[in-house]
């Protein structure tokens, strides 16, 4: 794995890690219950529910790259860019740029 000089450099090589629908469908379900579970946090003043969205988030996504990408987690390598690129795929999962 390369080193990346930018995230602008990173995100084509992070959505080469995830081609496959389920992998990315899995990742979206993570970062929408992650999503759910920081506005339970912020709204019933309850900080557990942050560890709740972290691991939801990484649980459900790392299922997507063991069991359906086969493919190691770009995290292990590139913790901030992997973050950024997965609410960077969210987005464009929603917006339609990238099918669901």
């Amino acid at each position: 794995m390369a080193g990346f000089s930018s995230f602008r450099e990173f995100y084509p090589y992070y959505l080469g890690e995830h081609r496959n629908r389920t992998c990315r469908r899995l990742h979206f379900v993570g970062t929408s219950f992650a999503i759910g579970f920081i506005v339970l946090a912020v709204k019933g003043g309850n900080p557990w529910w942050l560890l709740a969205a972290l691991l939801s988030g990484y649980a459900f996504a790392w299922m997507g790259h063991f069991f359906f990408e086969k493919n190691r987690p770009a995290t292990f390598k590139h913790p901030f860019y992997s973050f950024a690129g997965d609410w960077v795929m969210y987005r464009d999962i929603l917006i339609g740029r990238i099918p669901f």
